[in-house]
């Protein structure tokens, strides 16, 4: 009976040994689990925070875009920057607000190099040089966006939802870079 009981005793401390390392398994996978979904967040809340320092720089620069262009078509793109990117930027601070991010309330350093070079120019020059930026800009911000859209949250539905008005941006721009280096050359 002791020898019985000594054997249950001795599987029972197996069972539960066993239980144990499983369950600690379970929760080293969990906690990597949870790390990947951490770093997922961080780089999330990145791209939330460089997205409105985009909107915020395309504002600046479309408003620049109204004020100094001679040209109708220009003037025309950099009104249409300042009306969908104060738009993207409210729901782009909606979602900072879902992610924990506190928004920023100014452009990047390399988006204010960008517009006071652009406010040094003026006339045919300032044009071709704002068509330029802008379908380099815009290039480089549908890669950025179409990274995030793969992904399973507010900001990547952000970037999904956000991509057919960056490639209409794009498009334009290419239409008034090749518009303004045409009248570059007729000249």
């Amino acid at each position: 009976m002791i020898r019985r009981a000594t054997i249950l005793a001795i599987g029972l401390a197996g069972a539960l040994a066993a239980t144990g390392a499983i369950a600690q398994t379970g929760q080293m996978g969990g906690s990597n689990q949870m790390g990947q979904a951490k770093q997922a967040d961080k780089d999330s809340q990145k791209f939330i925070k460089d997205a409105i320092e985009g909107d915020i720089a395309e504002i600046n620069i479309g408003n620049l875009a109204q004020q100094k262009s001679q040209n109708e078509a220009v003037k025309q793109y950099g009104a249409m920057l300042v009306k969908d990117h104060s738009e993207h930027k409210a729901k782009a601070e909606e979602v900072a607000s879902e992610l924990g991010v506190k928004p920023p309330i100014g452009s990047s350093l390399g988006a204010k190099t960008t517009y006071a070079k652009l406010k040094l120019l003026s006339g045919a020059t300032f044009d071709r040089s704002f068509a330029k930026s802008m379908v380099s800009d815009h290039q480089k911000d549908i890669k950025e966006f179409q990274k995030e859209s793969s992904k399973n949250d507010p900001a990547g539905q952000l970037a999904k939802d956000s991509l057919p008005t960056l490639q209409k941006h794009l498009q334009e721009a290419q239409n008034l870079e090749k518009q303004t280096a045409q009248k570059q050359s007729s000249r």
